[in-house]
């Protein structure tokens, strides 16, 4: 499912009175409210669902594939998803 699936699922969740537009908006507002909330809090729980958080990922050394030479990867952060009991319970 990709973000256009996501949101012609949620406009036929919310019926056909829905545009699709509204739907697209609800999408888009709801996405950039995690993003929001991961830069802010480091963490949205989405008691059901799952919980979205900012992950450390310490600096390592690594290759470049194209030579073999070894290099030097930096630290970094980047957002990493738990799903829920109930989520994994319902695959």
């Amino acid at each position: 499912m990709n973000k256009g699936d996501l949101i012609q699922a949620v406009q036929k969740e919310l019926g056909n009175d829905t545009t699709k537009k509204a739907a697209e908006d609800a999408v888009n507002a709801v996405l950039s409210s995690i993003a929001k909330g991961v830069k802010k809090d480091q963490s949205v729980q989405l008691i059901g669902f799952g919980t979205f958080e900012v992950r450390k990922r310490a600096a390592r050394k690594g290759r470049n594939p194209k030579t073999g030479e070894a290099i030097q990867i930096k630290a970094s952060k980047t957002v990493g998803f738990k799903p829920s009991s109930a989520l994994k319970g319902s695959l």
